[in-house]
């Protein structure tokens, strides 16, 4: 079922207990720089570093008795997997985690941290989903899927909701995309509580399968990725293509550079570390690809797992 803006609101009952009410933050030269009021959503606060936390706690809170004895299995670049390890963990089964071996190491670490068992595959689509494949085959995982599922989606939507809780005032929300669970939950719970606000997506240019596929109306379903942002290297399910297609108003791309330049403006103007795969968003608005001329925006900052050995405005 697809999710709605009543079940956004009970997944966020139900993962309350284990969540933070992540802060939000702005900052008035970037605002004077970008001639929009700038409201930061930060996730990079949440636990496990992400937003991920939401949505796996909530499919992992809502699994039934006899799946939760199963144990889940998911595959990850990174956030999602440790964000079901965690949420595993708080239930008490067991979680194993398909990771593309070229992941981030803090990330990699982290899954384990969390005491999830980890898999490494090939760092393609197809690689990750034959192994997760063959391990529901051998020992009847439950797949809890980093984006295709309505309980994932439903949680990742409660970021929004507290954001508009806060900032009911807001004329825009902006999201990174991925594979459009994010998006999916957030243009759901937007368009639910205030119809008139605008909801857009930001991508990396390497990495823009959903663009073209909002831009066409047909769905891409393979792309090779050149991006620093891990987390968003995935494409969309039909799932989430058709939430994005039903509440979503756009969708901006970022080049590298701006991607760059936008993290590193968080971490100088906002005085936090937030990861790769937050700044589309800000890196499309300093592109030119959404405008926000004079609109007060928010923005969900996505995480902030870093690999402070690799960061990418160091030689």
């Amino acid at each position: 079922m697809t999710p709605t803006l009543q079940i956004i609101r009970e997944a966020h009952a139900r993962i309350m207990p284990h969540i933070h009410r992540t802060p939000v933050l702005s900052s008035s030269i970037l605002n004077a720089q970008v001639g929009a009021e700038l409201i930061f959503k930060c996730e990079n606060f949440q636990k496990v570093g992400a937003f991920k936390a939401r949505g796996a706690c909530n499919a992992v809170m809502s699994l039934t008795d006899e799946q939760a004895r199963r144990g889940v299995v998911t595959h990850s670049s990174g956030n999602h997997g440790a964000a079901l390890a965690w949420a595993a963990r708080l239930r008490g089964i067991k979680a194993t985690v398909v990771v593309p071996d070229n992941a981030p190491a803090p990330k990699k670490r982290a899954i384990a941290a969390y005491g999830a068992d980890i898999v490494f595959c090939a760092p393609n689509v197809v690689a990750r989903e034959a192994a997760v494949a063959a391990l529901i085959e051998k020992y009847g995982y439950f797949l809890i899927h980093p984006f295709d599922n309505d309980q994932v989606i439903a949680g990742q939507g409660t970021a929004t909701l507290e954001l508009l809780e806060k900032r009911p005032d807001l004329d825009m929300v902006i999201s990174p995309l991925g594979g459009g669970g994010l998006l999916s939950g957030t243009s759901i719970a937007a368009k639910g509580i205030k119809p008139s606000i605008k909801v857009f997506g930001a991508e990396p240019r390497g990495a823009d399968d959903g663009y073209r596929s909002f831009t066409t109306g047909v769905r891409v379903t393979e792309q090779t990725p050149e991006t620093i942002c891990d987390g968003l290297r995935t494409t969309l399910s039909e799932r989430t293509f058709n939430n994005i297609r039903a509440n979503v108003d756009g969708i901006g791309v970022a080049s590298e550079e701006n991607v760059i330049k936008a993290m590193r403006l968080m971490w100088e103007l906002l005085k936090i570390i937030v990861e790769s795969s937050c700044s589309p968003p800000l890196g499309a608005i300093l592109e030119g690809n959404i405008d926000v001329k004079g609109k007060r925006v928010g923005i969900i900052l996505t995480g902030g797992n870093v690999d402070l050995d690799k960061l990418p405005w160091q030689s």
